[in-house]
């Protein structure tokens, strides 16, 4: 198969369900292994493969975990690869070390693989309650962007480090060493991101 067309035929067809909740913050979400789970057969189909490996590298004074995921078509020739950066925690309650790493390489993967496969992060308009997302909007159409990108990473559990791994994710992707150096579209985009209209 053309390696475009290999590309092509995973990215359209790849469903990855978001199988996990988080109940502190009443939302659900994708892992690491939901898109393997729903990777892994169209793989096998296609008769290709994907490798997904990590490297620590230093970003000023901190650690990240940099994750290269990497599509091979049947003669395990690189069709495409993306990459996916996560910063490991100072601390994580309740957590060794390696639990830190080991957490920051799997979002960096999560991502690496979501880039590699276009896969997307909003909510499904769908299955949420209209009534209080359109109260919500109408408060928030008040409020900056920035003002609600902040208060929803605020607000948001930092389970997994979730929050931590949205701000680094966040900066890298506009080149900035703080979230209020956000413009106003840049703002917007991140809360798309985020699954908030």
């Amino acid at each position: 198969m053309e390696k475009i067309n290999l590309l092509c035929q995973i990215q359209s067809r790849l469903v990855a369900l978001k199988g996990q909740f988080n109940s502190f913050g009443k939302y659900k979400y994708r892992n690491l292994e939901d898109i393997y789970v729903g990777l892994k057969p169209l793989l096998k189909e296609l008769n290709c493969s994907v490798t997904v490996s990590d490297d620590l590298v230093m970003i000023g004074d901190r650690y990240y975990i940099k994750a290269t995921a990497s599509l091979l078509d049947e003669n395990n020739e690189v069709v495409a690869s993306n990459v996916g950066f996560a910063r490991e925690s100072l601390s994580k309650k309740g957590m060794d070390e390696a639990q830190i790493t080991g957490t920051a390489s799997s979002y960096a993967r999560k991502y690496a693989l979501g880039g590699l496969f276009a896969i997307d992060d909003n909510q499904d308009v769908d299955s949420m309650d209209n009534s209080t997302h359109t109260q919500n909007n109408t408060a928030q159409n008040k409020k900056s962007s920035l003002e609600v990108l902040e208060e929803t990473i605020k607000n948001m559990s930092n389970e997994d480090n979730l929050r931590d791994n949205w701000i680094v994710h966040f900066k890298d992707k506009y080149k900035v060493d703080t979230l209020t150096k956000l413009n106003d579209v840049q703002s917007k985009d991140c809360l798309a991101e985020l699954g908030i209209k």
